[in-house]
C-alpha cells in the first residue's frame, strides 16, 4: 500500500484517531464552511460542499454542527474566513511531507508548521519542493462491513472509478480529481454515505525507512495532524510488513 495508507493504518491500530475525534470533526467543519463560502450554500448546486457533507456524515458528524458550519461558511452567522495553504518538506530519513491546511492566519500557520518540522527532525522546504514524488488523485472510503470486495469493485467502475483496493481496513476507491463529485454521487446511490471522501495525494517515489526512522517519521507526521489549521498530512514513507508490525504493536 501507499505509505500515507499504511501510515494511516498504523493508527489505526493504534487508536490514535479514536483520541481525535472532536479535532477531526473541527477540520470537517472547517472544510464545510470553506466549501459553503466558495459557492451556494445548497449542496445540491454545489459539488464540493455536497462533498464535504457527504464526508462529514462518514464519520457521524452531528447534523447540527454541519448546518451550524454552512452558516458559518455562507455568511448567515458570523464566522472566520478561511485560506487554503499547502506546505512541503522532507521529515526524519529523507521522506517527503506534504502538509494541507485551511487558515485563518496564514503567519500563525506558517510559524506552527515550520516549528513543528524543525522540532521534529525535519526540513520545511519550498512549495514544489516534494510534489515530484506524489500524484494528485481523488480518494474515497468505504466501511469493509458495507459490501464485499466484488460487489464494491463492479459498483465504482459503473460510478466512474478507476481503481479500488479493499484490505481488512475497508475500501478505497480512487479516480481522477475531476471525476470525485460524480463518482461519490454513484457511490452514495448505492452504498449510502462514505466515510471519506477528499482529493489526496498518492507517493509514486517511496523512501523506505528503518523501524527508528519511520517511529520519528511518525512522531512528525502525529504533530503537524494535532496543529489546528492542519487538515491532511502525507508522506512516500514505505517500511517493511516487520517493521510497520513492529510500530502497530
Amino acid at each position: 500500500m501507499a505509505g500515507h495508507s499504511k501510515f494511516k493504518n498504523i493508527q489505526h491500530r493504534k487508536g490514535a484517531q479514536d483520541k481525535k475525534r472532536a479535532k477531526q470533526f473541527a477540520k470537517l467543519a472547517k472544510e464545510i464552511m470553506v466549501a459553503a463560502g466558495m459557492g451556494t450554500p445548497d449542496p445540491e448546486m454545489n459539488p464540493r460542499l455536497r462533498t464535504a457533507i457527504a464526508a462529514a456524515k462518514g464519520v457521524s458528524m452531528p447534523k447540527d454542527n454541519i448546518e451550524r458550519a454552512i452558516k458559518k461558511g455562507s455568511g448567515e452567522i458570523d464566522g472566520s474566513n478561511y485560506f487554503e495553504m499547502r506546505y512541503e518538506g522532507y521529515g526524519p530519513g529523507g521522506v517527503a511531507v506534504i502538509v494541507e491546511t485551511l487558515t485563518d492566519n496564514k503567519n500563525r500557520t506558517a510559524s506552527d508548521v515550520r516549528s513543528t518540522f524543525t522540532k521534529r527532525g525535519g526540513n520545511l522546504g519550498e512549495t514544489g519542493s516534494v510534489a515530484f514524488s506524489f500524484e494528485r488523485r481523488a480518494l474515497i472510503t468505504y466501511a469493509l462491513e458495507t459490501a464485499d470486495a466484488d460487489t464494491m469493485f463492479e459498483a465504482a467502475l459503473e460510478a466512474g472509478a478507476s481503481d479500488v483496493e479493499t484490505t481488512e481496513d475497508g475500501h478505497e476507491i480512487t479516480c481522477e480529481p475531476d471525476e470525485l463529485h460524480s463518482v461519490l454521487d454513484g457511490l452514495v446511490k448505492v452504498f449510502g454515505d462514505s466515510t471519506g471522501a477528499a482529493l489526496d495525494w498518492k507517493a509514486t517515489n517511496m523512501c523506505e525507512l528503518n523501524e527508528g526512522k519511520a517511529e520519528s517519521l511518525m512522531g512528525l507526521v502525529e504533530a503537524l495532524e494535532d496543529l489546528d489549521d492542519v487538515q491532511d498530512v502525507f508522506t512516500n514513507m514505505d517500511v517493511s510488513d516487520e517493521v510497520m508490525a513492529k510500530l502497530a504493536g
